[in-house]
Formats: structure tokens, sequence, C-alpha cells
């Protein structure tokens, strides 16, 4: 059997994105099963591989790991991205939850209708340059140091990186008003695990297009 993590989810971003990023934030290389037809999702509902009914699905040490959130504890804990301790820990946990409530806004986007889409990128600005960003805005200046949490990389400058990121593909200037966030992007992108998940032919996912939406419609909806 493999040591490697095995994850299974369509070819595309949507909630296995941010476990890819802190994978591959840890050094750590994975093996991918796209789903592609809704027999295949049956298939484990049926043979009861998915606790829950639903991906994603990641397979690690010996485990078969549904539920996002549980997933990147168990991975950020595994790989020391998670604090020294338990108010480490809990600031790491309030940064991603918060940063995971920006992310369901550019999760759900593709599938907004046509006519709502302009509101919709209005809105992901109107959050992320007023509730959001303002906050790693201010702590990177208060702190003064590299990383959002004890000066050490940790699942929160991962998490935040992969936002900014994706916020930047809908709203280019998006960070123009956040100057330490700029020095946090250039910061953490040139990190050489994240340098090298950034470059081409990794296993980051582009956009969701047309065709990654119908592949969602088809194998999630009755």
């Amino acid at each position: 059997m493999s040591g490697k993590p095995k994850l299974t989810y369509l070819n595309g971003r949507g909630r296995m994105e941010p476990v890819r990023w802190l994978l591959a934030a840890a050094g750590v290389e994975f093996e991918e099963i796209f789903l592609e037809t809704r027999q295949q999702y049956e298939k484990l509902i049926k043979d009861g591989v998915l606790m829950f009914q639903q991906v994603p699905l990641v397979e690690i040490d010996g485990m078969k790991m549904v539920q996002t959130r549980a997933i990147l504890s168990y991975i950020a804990g595994k790989y020391n991205l998670y604090g020294k301790d338990l108010k480490e820990r809990a600031l790491i946990d309030m940064y991603v939850e918060g940063i995971t409530d920006l992310m369901q806004m550019i999760l759900m986007f593709p599938f907004s209708p046509p006519d709502a889409k302009e509101k919709n990128i209005d809105s992901i600005k109107e959050r992320a340059t007023n509730r959001y960003f303002p906050v790693f805005e201010k702590v990177l200046k208060q702190h003064g140091q590299d990383f959002l949490v004890g000066n050490k990389f940790s699942w929160a400058d991962v998490q935040l990186i992969e936002a900014i990121l994706a916020v930047e593909e809908k709203i280019p200037s998006v960070l123009s008003g956040f100057p330490q966030l700029q020095a946090f992007k250039t910061r953490i992108s040139n990190m050489p695990t994240i340098k090298k998940f950034l470059q081409p032919g990794s296993p980051r996912k582009p956009p969701p297009d047309e065709i990654y939406v119908e592949t969602v419609l088809k194998i999630f909806k009755k």
C-alpha cells in the first residue's frame, strides 16, 4: 500500500483545494482519484466509505477521513502547522474560520446565475476589503512578524495565501490598500513548498469553468 495520502474528489478546486494546499505546503506528495460520474459517487456511498455520504474523502494513516475541517485539522497537527499550544491553536482556528467564510463566497460563485455574477463579485470585494483582509493587515502590522501566529508558518498562513490568490483572480487590485498583505503574499509565495505548488503542472487546480460546474451538478444533483 502506498504511503501517500489519497484524495478522492472532482478534478477541480471545490472543498478539496484547501487540503491540496495544506499538504503541498507541508511538502507532502499525494495521489488523487477524480470522480467523473454519479455511479462512482454512489459506489463510494454503497461501500460505506463516506461517513456522511459526502466528499472530500482523504485516505491517510489508515483512516478514511471526511469533512474538510476535520481533514485539515489532522493534516495541520500531523505536519506541525497548528501552533505550539492551545492558545496558538485557538488563534489559528479563528483565522481559518474567518478565511473559510470568505472562501465560501468564492466556492459558490461559479454556480450563481449569469445575471447575479456582477453583484456577487461586488459582495466578495466588499467582504474581503471591509471585513476579512483588514483583520490580517492589522495582525501583521501589530506584531511585525512574517507569519500570522507565533512567528511560525502555520495552517492560517496557508489558508490566507490561498484566499488572497483566489480573490485576486476575481478582483486583481483587491490588495491595493493592504501593504502588509502585499508583502505577506510575496513572502509566502516564495517559500519553497508554496512556490512549487504555484508552478504549472502542480496538483493545484485552475479556477472552476463551465465543465467543472456541469460535472458537479451531474454527480451530486439527483
